[in-house]
C-alpha cells in the first residue's frame, strides 16, 4: 500500500529518488506512464499486469477505450532503481507532466504519481476548496 507525500528532486540525468518505504512495494522495478491531470503514474509490476489486461479488453471500436489505452500502454516504459533507489524518467514523460527539477512523489494505495511540485500545491489548493462538492459526489458513489 502506498500513502504519503514526498518532496524529491530531479537530477541533471533526468533520475529521481523513490522514496526507500515505496521502493520496498515496488520491488526491483516498475512501470511509468502518463497519469490523468498531468502527473505520472508509477505502478508495481503486478499492478501495472491488472490494469494492462483491463485496457486490452475494452472494444477496439469505442474511441475514448482506444484513446485511452494509447495514453496509458503507448507511454509506458519499465524503470528500475539504480543502487541509490533513483529511476530514470524519460524525457517525454517528464515533458508530458511537465516536471522541472522539484517534485512530489505522492502514494496512492496501489500507485505512485509524480507531479511537478508546482503543479500539485496548485491542483492541492484547488481540491482543498472544493472539498464539500468532492465528499457530496463520493458519497454519490457510495464512498
Amino acid at each position: 500500500m502506498f500513502i504519503g507525500e514526498y518532496q524529491h528532486t530531479i537530477d541533471e540525468k533526468g533520475r529521481t529518488a523513490i522514496p526507500s518505504k515505496m521502493r520496498k512495494e515496488l520491488g526491483s522495478g516498475a512501470v511509468i506512464t502518463r497519469g490523468i491531470d498531468n502527473c505520472l503514474w508509477v505502478f508495481p509490476k503486478k499492478e501495472w499486469t491488472i490494469l494492462a489486461e483491463k485496457l486490452s479488453s475494452l472494444p477496439l471500436s469505442d474511441a475514448n477505450s482506444r484513446a485511452f489505452s494509447r495514453l496509458m500502454l503507448a507511454g509506458a516504459m519499465e524503470v528500475e532503481f539504480d543502487s541509490q533507489g533513483r529511476a530514470l524518467l524519460p524525457g517525454y514523460l517528464r515533458k508530458y507532466a511537465g516536471l522541472n527539477k522539484q517534485t512530489i512523489i505522492a502514494g496512492l494505495y496501489t500507485r505512485l504519481e509524480i507531479w511537478d511540485k508546482q503543479k500539485w500545491q496548485i491542483y492541492k489548493e484547488r481540491t482543498e476548496k472544493a472539498t464539500s462538492e468532492i465528499a457530496k459526489h463520493m458519497a454519490d458513489l457510495g464512498v
